[in-house]
């Protein structure tokens, strides 16, 4: 079973400081869509793993939340492709969770949920958390440079791991990286 993990904000959708609240404010990158349905053309099983602390902030609850990824996999449906499973952490940063990246409580999750391994998959994302989750639970991290992707790339960088893969964009990491590594 090919499987690929992605970061939600920053990645396939436009991120934003004061957070993602409404399917109103939720906007797809341009590509991102397109590149979610040539993976699932190409076989892999495409899950969304993704911080969502807004939750425990109250700035929305689980109702908006839902129809934001109404929303998000819609339009995954209408480009043609398929979203299999979305994975979120509610809580805040001090709340000292397991599931929260760079904890690999999400991760843990999706091997239970599809019966699987992701050692050796590939998480796409756009902040050092979804890095360092990568890398602590064995898969291949991808870097990129939308949403805060542009800073964790100086971050990488300074401190002396430049060699993550780099890509400006979802579309751009699908097309060069992932789909001619598995054709």
């Amino acid at each position: 079973m090919k499987i690929i993990v992605l970061d939600r904000d920053g990645v396939i959708n436009e991120d934003s400081n004061l957070y993602i609240k409404t399917a109103d404010e939720w906007i797809p990158i341009p590509g991102s869509l397109e590149a979610i349905a040539n993976l699932h053309i190409a076989g892999f099983l495409v899950v969304i793993a993704s911080n969502q602390s807004g939750l425990g902030r109250q700035l929305f609850d689980e109702y908006a939340l839902a129809n934001i990824h109404y929303k998000l996999c819609s339009m995954v449906e209408d480009a043609g492709g398929l979203v299999d499973g979305i994975f979120y952490c509610p809580h805040q940063p001090e709340d000292n969770c397991l599931c929260r990246k760079p904890a690999t409580g999400l991760l843990e999750q999706i091997e239970q949920e599809y019966a699987c391994s992701l050692h050796g998959c590939y998480l796409v994302g756009d902040s050092y958390k979804d890095i360092q989750a990568a890398q602590s639970f064995g898969l291949n991290p991808i870097l990129v440079r939308t949403g805060n992707g542009t800073r964790t790339e100086q971050e990488l960088v300074s401190k002396g791991s430049a060699t993550i893969p780099v890509f400006d964009d979802l579309a751009s990491a699908v097309n060069e990286l992932i789909l001619p590594a598995n054709a």
